[in-house]
């Protein structure tokens, strides 16, 4: 789909925002067919140049409640993949789809270092990506969405028809853009993000 392109200059001090990247989304036999193969690579592109440029740099982690669940804290699946390496400024555990709700309180950190701008990427594309996205363009910040480093599943609609992943993904690119967040691709983000940030 279009995507905008950004202003000329993305604030330096934007939080990358990096949603839910857990080995339980690799389990194709719980969770079903995905689109964008590309996710992986782009999410960690984009932690690479935030890490390299001094920008912060937010982990979430989902911590299910149901202990069947893949994603709860004491099965393997909880673990975050590979590619979410080193340490980030804050690192949030949830177990709803906001990661404005979990702990410790993002919106809280995000004002106190004087943060007003995000890039939301992450696991699902649909679910916790876009609702993380919704609420913070409700909370004022200028939300950015790398629709193509995130990914979701296919879903089965109330009336039973299947819904393929990629027409979700899509679907969550034209709820977002221009009303909770601008809709952007990795390389755009990367082509802004080259110079080192201002001192924190």
């Amino acid at each position: 789909m279009k995507t905008s392109s950004l202003p000329l200059t993305l604030d330096p001090r934007a939080a990358l925002v990096i949603v839910d990247v857990q080995q339980a989304f690799d389990d194709a036999a719980y969770w079903g067919p995905r689109d964008n193969p590309s996710c992986e690579a782009n999410i960690a592109a984009l932690l690479t140049r935030w890490r390299e440029t001094g920008r912060p740099i937010v982990f979430v982690r989902h911590n299910s409640t149901a202990p069947s669940s893949p994603l709860h804290p004491d099965n393997p699946g909880n673990a975050f993949k590979d590619i979410i390496t080193g340490t980030p400024d804050l690192l949030v555990r949830k177990n709803v789809n906001s990661s404005f709700h979990g702990t410790p309180d993002l919106h809280a950190w995000l004002q106190e270092n004087g943060i007003k701008e995000l890039v939301v990427c992450g696991i699902t594309t649909n679910h916790c990506c876009e609702t993380t996205a919704r609420v913070g363009g409700n909370l004022g910040y200028r939300v950015y969405f790398p629709l193509d480093a995130t990914h979701t599943f296919d879903r089965t609609a109330p009336d039973g028809e299947n819904v393929a992943a990629a027409v979700l993904s899509r679907m969550t690119g034209v709820n977002l853009h221009e009303e909770f967040a601008t809709v952007v691709t990795t390389a755009g983000l990367l082509e802004q993000v080259q110079q080192p940030a201002t001192a924190r």
